[in-house]
C-alpha cells in the first residue's frame, strides 16, 4: 500500500494564507493535556448465531494540544483498547462464531495534524477528525470505541458570517476495526477523495450543497460521486418549536469503478419540541436496483437506521427506512426512544418487509466530566438478516488540563463551521 506524506501540502496551504488579520482571545494554555477515558459493556444476542457475545472494553485517548499563537495549533493524540476476554467478535481477534461488536484491543495514534486558521481561513494537515452536516456521509463513528480518522489536508473559507465553505482531500481513512483487523480493507482505506461543502446560514435555516467524489483505491468498486442538497431549520410558535431537515442526493459510479449504476437519496424528517420532549418523524430512501445500492462508507453509520447495526451496508433491494423518535430531559436523566420499519426499494422487492426496530437510550451525569450510559436496541428480522437484540452499559470521563500558560493571544474562528477542534465523538441519539 503506497504511503503518501502530505506535510508539505499542510505547510503550503498555512503559509500562503497566513496574512488576513486574526481576531484574538486573550490568554489560552499553549500546551493543554486532554483525555478521554470510556469503560463500555456490549451485550449480542443475535439468532444467527449459537454464541451471545460479551465485550467488556476500556478505551483511553489521550492527546497534546499545542497553541503556538498567530493562528498556529497542533495535536498529537493516541488511544489504547484493552478487552477483558475473547466472547466477541472484534474483527481482530479470530472469534467468529460469536457476533460481532467491533472494538478490537490494540493501540495506535489517532490524530496528529498541524493547522493554522484565523476569523475567515483555516488549514489543517494531517491525521484528523473530519465530520460534514449531520455525519450521513463523511464522519468520525465516534461510537465505537476506536473512532474513524483520516489522512487529509482539510481548507475552511467563512466568506462572510452566512456563508462557510469546506474542502478536504482525503489520503487515507483508518477505520474502526483497527490496525490488527483480519481483513486488510476493513484496517484503513487507500483513497484520493475530494470533499466539497458549502452552507448558507440565515437565522434558524441553514442550506448546504456538497460533492463527494470518493475514490477507493483498494476497492475500486467502493468509488462513488455523490452530490446532494440539504436543507434544515426551526420555526418557533407560541410554546412549540418546529423543525424540519429534507435532503436529496444523487449517487453515481466514480473514477475506476467497474459498475454503472445511479441511485437516488432523499431523507424527510419533521420534528416537534413541545414542554422540553422532542417528537420526530422520518422517512430515509437508499436507492437499490437489485444489483446494487447506494452505500456511505465514510459515514458515522451507527447513528442512522437503527443502533443494531444490520444495515451498515445497504443491502442491493436499496432501503426504505421509516421512524418515529422521541426524547427529552427527565431532571438530570436524558433519554431518547425511536422506532424504525424497514423494507426494500426495487420494484422487484417493493413488498419485501426487511423488519423493523426498537432503540431507547437513558444517560445521567455522574461527577464533573463523568457520565453514564444505558443503551438498548431490538431487531425483529422479517426478510433480512435475523433478530439482534444489543445492550450497552457505559461510563465515560472526558476531561482537559493546562500543562502551560501563556499571556500571548491566539487567533481563534469566528465562524462556527470553522472550528475544527469541536468534539464529535458524542453519544449518538435516535
Amino acid at each position: 500500500m503506497k504511503n503518501r506524506n502530505i506535510a508539505p501540502l499542510a505547510l503550503a496551504c498555512a503559509s500562503a494564507c497566513a496574512a488576513p488579520a486574526c481576531v484574538f482571545a486573550a490568554d489560552p494554555p499553549p500546551l493543554r493535556l486532554e483525555w478521554d477515558l470510556r469503560a463500555r459493556h456490549e451485550h449480542v444476542a443475535d439468532d444467527a448465531f449459537s454464541h451471545t457475545a460479551d465485550a467488556a472494553t476500556l478505551r483511553l485517548r489521550a492527546g497534546l494540544r499545542a497553541e503556538f499563537g498567530g493562528g498556529w495549533s497542533a495535536l498529537v493524540e493516541a488511544e489504547g483498547i484493552a478487552d477483558a476476554g475473547d466472547g466477541y467478535n472484534s474483527g481482530a481477534n479470530g472469534e467468529t462464531t460469536y457476533p460481532a461488536a467491533i472494538d478490537p484491543e490494540g493501540s495506535e495514534w489517532n490524530q496528529a495534524w498541524i493547522g493554522w486558521k484565523n476569523a475567515r481561513f483555516g488549514a489543517t494537515v494531517g491525521r484528523q477528525r473530519l465530520t460534514f452536516d449531520n455525519q450521513r456521509w463523511i464522519g468520525n463513528v465516534g461510537w465505537r470505541q476506536n473512532e474513524q480518522t483520516f489522512d487529509a489536508a482539510a481548507i475552511d473559507i467563512a466568506p462572510s458570517e452566512a456563508w462557510a465553505v469546506r474542502y478536504a482531500w482525503l489520503d487515507r481513512a483508518h477505520r474502526v476495526s483497527g490496525d490488527e483487523a483480519r481483513d486488510p480493507l476493513a484496517r484503513e482505506r487507500d483513497l484520493s477523495s475530494h470533499l466539497l461543502n458549502v452552507a448558507f446560514k440565515r437565522g434558524a435555516q441553514q442550506w448546504s450543497g456538497y460533492a463527494y467524489l470518493h475514490d477507493d483505491r483498494d476497492a475500486a468498486a467502493a468509488s462513488t460521486a455523490t452530490y446532494g442538497l440539504r436543507w434544515s431549520g426551526t420555526r418557533k410558535g407560541c410554546d412549540l418549536t418546529w423543525g424540519w431537515s429534507i435532503e436529496a442526493a444523487e449517487q453515481r459510479d466514480y473514477a475506476d469503478n467497474p459498475r454503472d449504476f445511479s441511485h437516488r437519496y432523499w431523507s424527510l424528517e419533521p420534528s416537534l419540541l413541545a414542554h422540553g420532549i422532542a417528537y420526530k418523524l422520518g422517512w430515509e430512501h437508499l436507492g437499490g436496483d437489485g444489483r446494487h445500492a447506494l452505500q456511505t462508507p465514510l459515514a458515522t453509520l451507527h447513528a442512522f437506521n437503527g443502533w443494531a447495526d444490520k444495515f451498515l451496508v445497504t443491502p442491493v433491494g436499496g432501503l426504505e427506512d421509516a421512524y418515529v423518535g422521541v426524547g427529552g430531559k427527565t431532571g438530570q436523566y436524558a433519554w431518547a426512544a425511536a422506532y424504525h420499519d424497514y423494507r426494500a426499494d426495487t420494484a422487484t422487492a417493493a413488498m419485501r418487509h426487511y423488519g423493523r426496530e426498537f432503540d431507547a437510550s437513558v444517560s445521567r451525569p455522574l461527577w464533573k466530566g463523568w457520565t453514564g450510559l444505558f443503551k438498548y436496541a431490538d431487531y425483529r428480522a422479517d426478510d433480512f438478516a435475523r433478530d439482534t437484540r444489543k445492550l450497552w452499559l457505559q461510563v465515560e470521563w472526558r476531561g482537559g488540563a493546562p500543562l502551560l500558560r501563556s499571556a500571548n493571544a491566539t487567533a481563534l474562528s469566528a465562524h462556527p463551521q470553522m472550528d475544527r477542534t469541536a468534539r464529535a465523538d458524542r453519544v449518538i441519539g435516535p
